[in-house]
């Protein structure tokens, strides 16, 4: 019998994963595992998650894991890399976790081009809570806290965070969107994010575009047009800042 193909580096007594069915993290945690195995570094890396749909990941790797309190991913990362610069340092957490209670330390992360890698995962809600309106929902987009759909007048538009890293982060950083629904273009982004790293260059980030069939009450077919066509016109998805291109 021919069992499909998992990363090495996945912890299989904590599978199947945790996440809803089509749920877009397990997509984007096959695609770390992924470069984690083509790397070699799984003996090297330290993976922080979020409070959130990412604490679901604690248990995804083998590899060393920290569970942060909310937001703070970010910093604890930091201070590992800081504390031993040879190992791999991952800080993986939502758009709540990244651009709403995290922000600060993102943004301040970025400004200090930290030499950690940071994959935040956008699906446009509060997941773990109930579905509430997130710095990313999309203008119009109808959410348990936005019941006819967000008003950006009176809560004005989704984060760009990419675009938002790209200008405050110096030479040497790493900026990408990528999403679900492009697998190899989506590996091909955290591996040279993480290459990056390696690198010793500075910052890396990438934020995937994901879904939340749970929450937006859609069915196979509804979440991934919402993902490849309603998203990407909001957010564009690509490389924003790569080293020694445009610097």
């Amino acid at each position: 019998m021919n069992y499909p193909q998992i990363p090495k580096s996945w912890n299989i007594e904590s599978k199947p994963h945790k996440f809803c069915p089509g749920c877009g993290h397990g997509i984007a945690l096959k695609a770390l595992g992924m470069v984690i195995d083509e790397l070699g570094i799984q003996d090297k890396t330290v993976f922080g998650v979020d409070i959130g749909c990412s604490l679901l990941a604690w248990d995804f790797f083998n590899v060393d894991t920290i569970q942060t309190h909310h937001g703070r991913t970010t910093p604890v990362i930091t201070g590992i890399k800081r504390a031993n610069p040879e190992l791999i340092t991952i800080a993986y957490m939502g758009d709540g976790g990244g651009y709403a209670i995290g922000s600060q330390h993102l943004v301040n992360a970025a400004a200090r081009n930290e030499k950690i890698t940071v994959i935040l995962i956008n699906n446009t809600n509060y997941g773990m809570t109930g579905g509430q309106m997130a710095p990313t929902t999309l203008p119009g987009q109808k959410t348990e806290t936005t019941p006819y759909g967000r008003d950006v007048d009176e809560t004005g538009y989704p984060t760009l965070g990419p675009e938002m890293v790209a200008a405050i982060a110096r030479e040497g950083a790493y900026v990408a969107r990528g999403t679900v629904a492009n697998l190899r273009q989506l590996k091909g982004f955290i591996k040279k994010a993480i290459e990056n790293q390696m690198a010793g260059n500075g910052f890396s980030f990438v934020e995937v575009l994901s879904g939340c069939p749970t929450n937006w009450r859609t069915n196979a077919k509804e979440t991934w047009d919402f993902i490849e066509n309603t998203m990407t016109q909001y957010f564009k998805v690509g490389e924003l800042k790569v080293p020694g291109k445009g610097e």
